[in-house]
């Protein structure tokens, strides 16, 4: 095999393989050079020539003329003026000689074995590629055809007929897949397996959901609103939460979009994963009951040290708060992170009064502070310590002490009668 046919059917493979010409030009001259290091231990005193496009090599071995008897001829970069002599026969001592060495100067089986190196590299370099690729869409949303269906895993291939994985842990339930299939996921990591990059898929991480809803609700994409956090039960339930930099723009809103059209394409993509978007706020109180969504709170107590809530409620949102199978409780704990505990109001809390029979006594505004953290009730309120009302509410000592009061009174009345 002489040079130009090897050169030219690396530089097809790799252009084939989508190699750039620098890299080829460095993979060749690595592998000379390791051809040049086994045949005279050294490649120092060696220049390559490469020519991809004509598919010419050249290999010039450089030494420097010494005396017959001198104590230098057998370095690697000298030779006796004998020898140079062979060559050229004017040459004199202390003069360069430059000697072409011909590929076939290393016999058939050093040429072989670098066809082979020359491939393998290209290989090594193709997998490294795909890895880096990869890596860095961690995160994002890709596409790939359905080729093979496993019980533990289903392989794609993208648009490079690269294999993705997607297993089993990483399906929604009540994904069914058949080959052909268009199916987006979201690249959850990448491994190297025995030398080989393995590219792993997920449909159930809330990444994916997120990167759904920046692709459909541009106010996300432009950064006009954030989501905050997301916990789902893959193809069942997902919470998010979302807030708005621009006072103008209703977070929830423009997410759900105009009749759901905008949440109703996530959706279906996520085999109609039912999805609470939730207006985040730092106010803990507020931000619970909006996690315990569509449930009402009469009340509540937080306990920061220890991470848990008690939240009360009527018998009749009680079911709300916990959800098919817990899911609500469970997402809505996840999401504020800290333990919720549900508790039924008493069968007393049936006879109660309701803040709106006070408004002769209480003013509007003090009935609405109140009911702003989930206080709507008469012994709902007489249910919480002064102190609690005053850090969640933005009414002063005074005013609450007249309510207490006022509250007390009527109930009191209500008992004797």
């Amino acid at each position: 095999m002489n040079s130009s046919i090897l050169i030219e059917s690396f530089a097809e493979f790799a252009k084939f393989k989508n190699i750039d010409r620098p890299t080829m030009m460095r993979i060749l001259e690595d592998v000379f050079r390791t051809m040049i290091r086994k045949k005279w231990s050294t490649d120092e005193n060696f220049d390559i020539i490469l020519n991809v496009e004509k598919g010419d090599l050249e290999i010039w071995r450089n030494r420097e003329i010494v005396d017959d008897n001198s104590e230098d001829i057998w370095d690697h970069d000298k030779i006796s003026l004998t020898d140079a002599r062979k060559i050229e026969p004017d040459f004199e001592v202390g003069e360069e000689v430059s000697e072409e060495v011909k590929l076939e100067d290393f016999g058939r089986r050093a040429v072989l074995t670098a066809r082979q190196t020359l491939i393998q590299r290209i290989k090594d370099m193709e997998k490294e590629l795909l890895f880096q690729k990869y890596k860095d869409l961690v995160g994002e949303i890709i596409s790939g055809e359905v080729y093979q269906v496993w019980n533990r895993e289903v392989l794609l291939l993208d648009q490079e007929e690269n294999e993705l994985l997607i297993p089993k842990g990483e399906q929604i339930p009540k994904d069914r897949y058949r080959k052909g299939d268009v199916v987006r996921a979201v690249v959850q990591r990448v491994e190297i397996v025995n030398g080989n990059p393995k590219i792993i898929l997920s449909r159930t991480s809330p990444a994916f959901l997120e990167r759904l809803f920046e692709n459909e609700v541009p106010e996300i994409f432009d950064g006009l609103i954030a989501i905050k956090k997301i916990v789902r039960e893959p193809g069942e339930r997902a919470k998010v939460a979302v807030e708005s930099f621009d006072d103008r723009i209703d977070p929830v809103g423009a997410c759900v979009g105009m009749k759901g059209s905008r949440i109703h394409s996530i959706v279906r993509e996520l085999e109609n994963e039912n999805i609470d978007v939730i207006n985040y706020t730092e106010n803990l109180e507020l931000y619970i009951q909006r996690a315990l969504s569509p449930a009402k709170i009469t009340s509540m107590k937080i306990d920061e040290e220890s991470g848990r809530v008690s939240v009360f409620l009527k018998p009749d949102q009680v079911s709300l708060a916990i959800g098919k199978g817990g899911q609500n409780i469970k997402l809505a704990s996840r999401l504020v992170d800290m333990e919720i505990d549900v508790f039924r109001e008493s069968e007393s809390y049936e006879e109660d009064i309701s803040l709106e029979e006070f408004t002769d006594e209480i003013e509007d505004w003090v009935i609405a502070e109140l009911r702003r953290i989930g206080l709507d009730t008469a012994k709902s309120v007489l249910a919480v310590s002064k102190e609690d009302l005053l850090r969640r509410t933005e009414l002063e000592e005074e005013t609450i002490e007249d309510v207490l009061s006022i509250l007390r009174e009527e109930l009191e009345e209500e008992d004797n009668q």
